[in-house]
C-alpha cells in the first residue's frame, strides 16, 4: 500500500501562520485587508491562486508572494502545530505502507516543519508548489509522488481535507480518503468520496482494518 497525505488541515494547522503572513503581505503593500474567513476559505490552493482570488492584481501577485514567504518562513515552526493524532497516524501509516507528502506549500518550508516536528525519516518523498507545473486539484502533484514509489501491484490511497485532494486522485486515478480535521465541511467532501473519518489516525486505522 502506498499513502499520500497532504499537510494544512490533514497532519498540520498552520492557520495562524498563514493568516499572519497574508495580513503581513496586506500590511507591506498598504491596501485593504480581506477578512480571516476570506483567506481561511481558500486554504489549500497554492499562494498564486489565492492571492487574485482575494483582489491582488495579476502582475503584483508574485511580490505578494514574495512577502508572504519571508514572514511565513521566520514565523512557520513557532505557529504551526501538529494536528492531535498526527504523529501517530504517520508512524502507523509507515508500519503498513510507504507513505509520502503532496502538498500545495512551498516544499522547501514543508520539509523545514516535518523536520522540526521529527516526522520527516518517516516519508520516502515530499513534493510541494515548487515541484509541479499544475498544482492540485490537478494530477500532477500525485503522479510526480508516484515516481518516487514501485506502485505495481499496490493499492494507492491520497488522504486530505479538501476538495482539491479529493479531486486530484481522482484524476490520477488513485483512492481518496477524507478526514474532518481540516478545512472543507462533511457536507463538500461528501461530493468527492465515500471515505471520511475524523482525523488522519481514524482514517490509517480503517486502512489498517482492511489488510
Amino acid at each position: 500500500m502506498i499513502i499520500l497525505f497532504d499537510l494544512d488541515g490533514t497532519l498540520i494547522d498552520s492557520t495562524e501562520a498563514i493568516l499572519e503572513s497574508f495580513h503581513n503581505s496586506f500590511d507591506v503593500f498598504g491596501v485593504e485587508h480581506p477578512s480571516d474567513d476570506a483567506i481561511k476559505a481558500l486554504i489549500g490552493y497554492p499562494l498564486d491562486v489565492m492571492y487574485p482570488r482575494l483582489g491582488v492584481k495579476e502582475e503584483d501577485v508574485v511580490m505578494y508572494v514574495q512577502t508572504y514567504k519571508e514572514h511565513y518562513r521566520e514565523i512557520s515552526t513557532q505557529k504551526t502545530y501538529l494536528i492531535e493524532n498526527a504523529k501517530e497516524a504517520v508512524v502507523l501509516a509507515s508500519e503498513i505502507a510507504e507513505i509520502g507528502i503532496v502538498t500545495t506549500k512551498t516544499g522547501l518550508y514543508s520539509q523545514v516543519l516535518m523536520e522540526y516536528f521529527e516526522i520527516m525519516d518517516y516519508f520516502k518523498v515530499l513534493i510541494g508548489r515548487e515541484h509541479v507545473t499544475n498544482p492540485k486539484p490537478h494530477e500532477e502533484p500525485i503522479l510526480k509522488a508516484l515516481e518516487s514509489f514501485n506502485t505495481e501491484g499496490k493499492e494507492i490511497w491520497m488522504m486530505g481535507d479538501t476538495k482539491l485532494d479529493l479531486l486530484s486522485a481522482k484524476s490520477a486515478g488513485v483512492n481518496s480518503i477524507a478526514v474532518l480535521s481540516g478545512y472543507d465541511s462533511q457536507k463538500t467532501l461528501q461530493k468527492y468520496t465515500s471515505h471520511i473519518y475524523k482525523d488522519a489516525l481514524e482514517a490509517v486505522k480503517w486502512l489498517k482494518s482492511r489488510k
